[in-house]
């Protein structure tokens, strides 16, 4: 009977260690547990429609920036701008909303607590001082409250086509006039001509330029291509923007003065060493990675220095140092077709920040991976538009009490707060 004894308590003791480890039960157990919000945000104001939403930020004060595309509506959305209106909602929002998240002086947890209008785009940051930087075909700042623009970075002088570079403008909208809605571009129609789709296409659309490439190659250091995404080292006075051109750059600019410091591309390239030949960001789901990165390339960094750059179209996260030294590749859900899986990346507000978060437009998940090691630990959400599910789940943000923010760009088109469990 004791001889039973002592192996039913070694084998307790091999469980015990295995679970301590990290074996499947620990990191069932390791995956943070969320609540959709269901009373946040509060209804817009004015009859206002969110578009797509493009850019999300959470503030130092631990409320949210939502950056919206509001040109994606439909005419079906607008009917109350016609005069009369024939319908009760909806019309245009501004493409800057500030919502609260939390009471505060004035305003009720999920209010609207200030809005201005800019031309809509792709990406967005807030700095430390509230200042609002926001990607359209470059990056600017704001001032928050007045909605002015301050400064740009650097742009090249202009466009593929030949034309001179503009600021972009406000849009001209003919009242209850929409568009032909924001997954147009993602469809295919049939009887249709068949097109190539998504920021793969886009990529290699650019590589064919040879000319403009020639004059303006990776090396160029101002941006060249529109934006993708924006996050500000405030401490380093750095501000880290990743362009579109080649692939996606990752660039590096002084925060005060928007001086070129420094820039790197897929595996940690230099600059000098991306390639501009389309074969080398081509990718196949499934297949094997690309030698530079394909599309739509968003980042964030790590608190202990690491930047997490998510080549969307290639289905992989590319982590380097701040100097872009390359360390470690993380591959993801590597079927995933047109849209490509990973999205946005954020992490848990853990010291350690031991999880990435990762948004997927294409499955509509946010997925949960093992930061060190980059396994897949476990998903939020799926395909749908009742709350908690996603259509098109394409931003997200954190605040200070890990509560995790998400926004639609497809015909979910919203904000949803989901709620951390203790």
């Amino acid at each position: 009977m004791a001889k039973y004894k002592w192996i039913f308590a070694g084998a307790l003791g091999i469980v015990f260690a295995f679970l301590l480890a990290g074996g499947p039960a620990a990191q069932m157990e390791s995956v943070p547990k969320f609540k959709v919000d269901v009373s946040w945000p509060k209804t817009l104001p004015n009859k206002w429609k969110m578009g797509g939403v493009t850019g999300l930020a959470v503030d130092k004060d631990d409320n949210v920036w939502v950056y919206d595309r509001p040109n994606d509506l439909t005419s079906i959305e607008v009917e109350a701008e016609l005069n009369p209106p024939i319908a009760d909602c909806c019309v245009h929002s501004p493409s800057m909303i500030h919502i609260a998240g939390h009471d505060g002086p004035g305003y009720k947890d999920g209010d609207v607590i200030g809005s201005f209008d800019a031309p809509q785009g792709h990406g967005m940051a807030v700095d430390a001082q509230g200042f609002v930087y926001l990607g359209q075909n470059d990056v600017r700042k704001y001032d928050p409250k007045t909605g002015k623009m301050l400064m740009a970075v650097p742009h090249v002088p202009e466009t593929p086509e030949g034309k001179p570079f503009m600021e972009p403008t406000l849009p001209v909208r003919a009242p209850g006039e929409g568009s032909a809605g924001p997954i147009a571009g993602f469809l295919t129609i049939p009887g249709a001509e068949r097109r190539a789709r998504g920021e793969a296409a886009g990529t290699a659309a650019g590589l064919a330029r040879s000319a403009f490439i020639a004059k303006y190659p990776p090396t160029t250091p101002m941006i060249v291509g529109g934006i993708e995404e924006i996050r500000t080292d405030d401490k380093a006075n750095e501000i880290y923007v990743a362009d579109n051109a080649f692939g996606g750059r990752v660039m590096v600019f002084s925060l005060d003065k928007f001086e070129f410091k420094r820039g790197w591309g897929a595996y940690g390239h230099k600059l000098s060493e991306i390639s501009t030949a389309p074969a080398d960001h081509a990718y196949t789901p499934n297949g094997p990675m690309a030698k530079e990165f394909v599309g739509h390339l968003t980042f964030n960094f790590s608190n202990d220095g690491l930047v997490y750059a998510a080549d969307r179209g290639g289905n992989r996260i590319h982590v380097t140092d701040k100097q872009g030294n390359f360390k470690q590749e993380i591959k993801m859900a590597e079927w995933t077709g047109v849209g490509g899986s990973t999205g946005g990346v954020m992490f848990s507000n853990d010291k350690e920040q031991r999880l990435l978060y990762i948004s997927d437009l294409t499955n509509n998940h946010v997925w949960f991976l093992d930061r060190k090691t980059g396994k897949v630990l476990g998903t939020l959400g799926s395909m749908g538009e009742n709350s908690g599910q996603f259509f098109g789940v394409h931003m997200e943000a954190t605040d200070s009490k890990g509560n995790l923010y998400t926004g639609e760009v497809f015909n979910g088109e919203r904000v949803q707060r989901f709620l951390l469990q203790k």
